[in-house]
């Protein structure tokens, strides 16, 4: 029997599915009903894999009845499936069109499955991410105050002293969501023991980075988008560049570094050493970066603190 190979696009009112190479195409309301007649007739199709595209949360409730359902499934980053489908000369985009190059990316690229989030998991990665919506809106209105004048300037500040407050009670929730799991309390507290590392560093770590401790160091590093990389063409040789990854983790991996090369006195020590050697501070603090994803990953796959014996942490 011929493998099948099944892309879902995700948009809040409907499910565009395509199959290849059979070339079958349908649609289905994004709601329970048209959830389970999708995994009805995937039950039958059996397909070798199936791949859907982050869409801002929508895709989420199809993902988990997918793994619960046992189906393969995989959730590829958008701007890698457009330009899989841009490099195929697919340069029209509709929600039918995506669906047939979700499949054919599945079929020639054959993302890897990784299993999905539990509830909890998805409930803490949610907190986190609404943080980061009010801290962006705390900087947006931060910047309005500045040049703002009365009466607007009263209503600012009441929706400033919000935000706060709200901010507070997410800390509060995140603080609360850690405690309760035995297994992130541990990594926490494995993570925070790094100087540097803090307890937004840390929840954000595990949130959006559950690879961490179980990849190869290469892999992590491109997966958070540190790894340097090439752009050589014949003769000639580019400087290396760092892109693409998740930004979430990115920004806070940043943060941290820029702490514990002041701090922490092995990352300081590595940072004036790249100094010397006349690399500009920034491909100095992007290499802090890597060192401190390295040593994390390290410290959670062995389960040791920072300062306890581990050959890695050097």
């Amino acid at each position: 029997m011929m493998e099948l190979y099944v892309g879902v696009d995700v948009s809040k009112a409907r499910l565009d599915i395509a199959a290849r190479p059979s070339g079958e195409t349908w649609r289905v309301v994004n709601d329970e009903e048209g959830i389970e007649a999708l995994l009805d007739r995937l039950r039958e199709m059996r397909p070798a894999l199936v791949v859907l595209e982050a869409s801002g949360g929508y895709e989420r409730p199809v993902v988990a009845a997918l793994a619960a359902a046992g189906l393969p499934v995989a959730v590829v980053n958008p701007r890698q499936a457009r330009d899989f489908a841009k490099a195929t000369g697919k340069l029209a985009k509709t929600d039918e069109l995506d669906a047939q190059a979700l499949a054919h990316f599945a079929e020639a690229v054959r993302p890897e499955v990784r299993p999905v989030p539990d509830k909890q998991a998805q409930e803490f990665a949610a907190i986190l991410a609404r943080r980061r919506q009010v801290v962006g809106m705390l900087v947006a209105e931060g910047n309005r105050l500045e040049t703002s004048v009365s009466p607007v300037r009263e209503r600012i500040e009441a929706h400033i002293g919000f935000l706060r407050e709200e901010l507070d009670e997410l800390d509060g929730d995140l603080d609360l969501a850690i405690r309760e799991s035995s297994v992130w309390r541990e990594k926490d507290e494995l993570l925070r023991s790094v100087p540097g590392v803090g307890p937004k560093v840390s929840a954000t770590l595990l949130a959006d980075l559950p690879e961490l401790g179980t990849l190869d160091n290469k892999k992590l590093a491109a997966l958070v988008g540190i790894a340097p990389l090439n752009r050589d063409s014949g003769v000639f040789r580019g400087k290396r560049h760092v892109w693409g990854g998740r930004a979430a983790v990115r920004q806070m991996l940043y943060m941290a570094a820029v702490t514990a090369a002041r701090c922490n006195p092995v990352f300081r020590k590595f940072y004036v050493r790249l100094l010397a050697a006349g690399k500009p501070k920034k491909v100095a603090l992007v290499a802090c970066m890597r060192k401190l994803l390295v040593t994390l990953n390290s410290m959670l796959r062995h389960g040791t603190l920072w300062g306890q014996p581990n050959p890695l942490l050097v």
